[in-house]
């Protein structure tokens, strides 16, 4: 079984390596530098991918591309890295591929160590100024709820700010559930969401992640000690740039039938990854790992998640919106409720929104 503790750091190394890659100052590569760099490339491909059936085309497919000058105009390694990212991704189909510059990273060369109380509290700070990845909570008129999700922290430190959000929200009548921007992170934080939105008492196995060089598989399921329920409508917005954990949350929603997927087909990458050293400060994340949804039996690594409903990202929301304020006025009783229903329904068909209106102190 994969530890969660391994999930949170990995979850948490990725934007570490994101910010690092940003950061650290270039380094010069001759030809024999980067002939090194590709066969250690190769070789860790060969161990690790999750794939053994094309992991040695890959690799030989990047050793042949540098052996031909394909990489001749890569002097430093940024420009490396982000050839090699490219061809990776080109070769395998696989989007999780990347490789970019980390100075001073240190390939485990054993299980991982669990975090030390100064590194988790380290990552706690980092993610809670992230604002737990949660970009914006709203209620929209016709008493929707709206919450933006731009990532999957480690499930210890943002598990309490998805039910907080849950709570703020727990009186609106539907909800739209934003992962238009949502590039992943750690599938038992999309677990521990999910769980607000089934029934009490109804625990799913959800997926089942296979990890290649450990040779084990974690279960992932929901959370039945998780309070905070939601059983209204839920749309989840959806688009070329959900990714990862994202495309996992919106396949639980349309496998469940808990929620109707709005806006364009997902990225298409499920392998979870695994960084590795290359030397020369370079670090390359291959996937490692298999995604296997329980119900299913699959996953969307190629093909994305489709949506139910099909529209450009850009309007998923208002569509969205309308959807639910139609519902709505369908159901509502006649009288002052329904016009205003019908009011607000007009306004999110024209894509208007009511101004605020201010007064002063003392005025009606």
């Amino acid at each position: 079984m994969l530890g969660s503790k391994k999930l949170v750091a990995v979850a948490v190394l990725g934007a570490l390596l994101s910010l690092r890659a940003l950061a650290a100052e270039d380094t010069a590569l001759s030809a024999s530098d980067r002939a090194a760099i590709v066969q250690t490339l190769a070789a860790k491909i060969n161990a690790n991918y999750i794939e053994p059936t094309q992991a040695e085309r890959v690799g030989s497919a990047i050793v042949r591309k540098n052996a031909e000058g394909g990489y001749a105009a890569a002097a430093g390694a940024k420009a490396f890295s982000a050839a090699l990212q490219q061809d990776l991704r080109e070769f395998s189909g696989d989007l999780h591929f990347s490789a970019s510059r980390y100075e001073g990273f240190t390939e485990p060369s054993g299980p991982p160590e669990p975090p030390t109380s100064a590194k988790l509290d380290e990552w706690r700070d980092a993610t809670a100024r992230r604002g737990y990845d949660i970009e914006k909570i709203e209620r929209l008129p016709g008493n929707v709820g709206y919450i933006e999700l731009r990532g999957f922290g480690g499930v210890e430190f943002v598990g309490p700010a998805y039910t907080a959000a849950m709570s703020l929200l727990s009186g609106t009548d539907a909800l739209i559930l934003d992962l238009r921007r949502n590039g992943g992170g750690s599938p038992a934080s999309v677990a521990y969401l999910m769980s607000h939105f089934l029934p009490a008492g109804d625990v799913r196995h959800l997926i089942d992640i296979y990890d290649r060089p450990s040779d084990t598989t974690r279960q992932i399921w929901s959370v039945p000690t998780v309070a905070q329920r939601y059983d209204k409508p839920v749309y989840v917005l959806t688009s070329a740039r959900t990714g990862s954990g994202g495309e996992d949350c919106a396949y639980d929603f349309q496998v469940l039938k808990r929620g109707t997927l709005v806006g364009e087909t997902t990225a298409g990458a499920s392998n979870p990854v695994s960084w590795y050293s290359l030397g020369h400060d370079i670090v390359a994340s291959i996937p490692t790992a298999r995604t296997t949804n329980f119900v299913t039996k699959t996953n969307w690594e190629h093909v994305g998640v489709k949506p139910d409903v099909a529209v450009p990202a850009a309007q998923a929301l208002q569509t969205a919106h309308v959807a639910i304020l139609r519902k709505l006025v369908s159901s509502a009783k006649e009288g002052d409720e329904r016009k205003e229903l019908q009011r607000q329904l007009a306004m999110a068909e024209k894509g208007e929104t009511d101004k605020p209106v201010y007064k002063l102190k003392g005025q009606l």
